[in-house]
């Protein structure tokens, strides 16, 4: 592209972002950049970490709690990891808020955020597109980050292709980033690495979206490669998705009246030091004796099945459950309904619940 175009592309995404970006509770505005206030990258550092594995809309409300209960990146360090990953429940791979956790110790050992990408690279579970991302927003520094919805963007303006495969898709990736980047280094010397970013996502999310682009309202829409060929839709092509495998195993939802039993789980690994209930092994085929590793000698009842899907693999729980009495002695923590919902993760708040709904019926 033209150096001119691509300059006259830049100044129509900056225009249509001032006018319709979306207003999100970490990002600061245009508007008010323009007078003087800048990006928290705590904020900014924060939504993104959680942004990574789920939608703006379900993960607002854990952005919210987590900035009342811990408004800066010292707080949220001192705060016990207890704490931060019963907060962080519901909001996927527990190992990202263990990272979370270690990276805010990290900077608060530091003092404040490293302001470049390099430096952020360096920090616990911080990433070549989290580090990018926070470097441009929160610093406007010169450097494109590349989420789906710009990489969508970018692929359909360009009419970037691949031939399918998994090889194919890693060179069309390569090449999505260096259009961004070169569209990032013509901003002019008083644009926003930031307000592109962000006005480029916002522009996946609302208008250039996957299966029904609106192109009437897209402001680059004349300089669309892909709108030009007639095939929006056929760009990005992706590898083709690779079945997901099933593992089997099971949950023992121990109660005692109104408690139940949770255990914390190892430190490491999948749902690394959560709060479960007691669960076998996770393997590929369902186990014969399902009951030889329950968490003792009771009498232990089928309630269902609970399913949960991962991002490597889908996991399908049989529920079981049994009452002990007060002179059973197990090993784990008792709480009530309402404390053990909220302390685990949703595969474990999915076969909770389901226990209590039984219960709930038989009484």
């Amino acid at each position: 592209m033209a150096a001119h175009s691509l300059k006259t592309m830049l100044t129509a995404v900056d225009r249509w972002y001032r006018r319709q970006g979306r207003t999100l509770p970490w990002r600061i505005g245009p508007k008010h950049r323009d007078k003087g206030a800048k990006p928290d990258p705590y904020l900014v550092w924060l939504s993104e970490v959680m942004l990574q594995q789920t939608t703006i809309p379900h993960a607002t409300p854990y952005f919210e709690a987590f900035r009342a209960r811990w408004p800066t990146v010292k707080d949220l360090a001192q705060a016990s990891w207890e704490d931060v990953s019963a907060a962080w429940a519901g909001l996927g791979y527990y190992s990202r808020a263990r990272n979370l956790h270690a990276c805010a110790k990290a900077v608060a050992e530091l003092g404040a955020f490293p302001q470049d990408a390099a430096g952020l690279r360096e920090l616990p579970g911080i990433g070549p597109y989290t580090s990018a991302a926070i470097a441009s927003i929160a610093f406007d520094e010169r450097v494109a980050p590349v989420d789906g919805n710009i990489e969508r963007v970018v692929s359909r303006l360009y009419a970037i292709g691949s031939d399918g495969t998994e090889a194919g898709w890693r060179a069309a990736k390569q090449v999505i980033s260096t259009r961004a980047q070169e569209m990032t280094d013509a901003l002019p010397a008083e644009g926003r690495a930031g307000d592109l970013a962000q006005g480029l996502m916002d522009l996946g999310a609302t208008v250039c979206t996957p299966r029904s682009p609106n192109c009437a309202l897209c402001p680059v829409w004349d300089f669309c490669e892909a709108r030009k060929l007639g095939e929006q839709l056929r760009f990005p092509v992706k590898a083709e998705k690779k079945a997901v495998p099933v593992r089997f195993g099971s949950a023992f939802v121990l109660t005692r009246g109104d408690q139940v039993m949770l255990v914390r789980r190892p430190p490491s690994g999948l749902l690394g030091g959560m709060m479960m209930p007691p669960t076998s092994a996770w393997t590929d085929v369902q186990a014969d004796d399902v009951l030889a590793e329950a968490p003792g000698e009771f009498a232990w009842e089928r309630v269902g099945e609970v399913r949960h899907v991962f991002t490597h693999f889908a996991l399908r729980l049989d529920v079981w459950t049994a009452e002990a009495s007060s002179r059973s002695k197990v090993e784990g923590e008792w709480l009530s309904h309402e404390d053990a919902l909220a302390a685990t993760p949703t595969v474990g708040r999915k076969a909770l619940a389901l226990v209590l709904k039984a219960t709930a019926k038989r009484r």
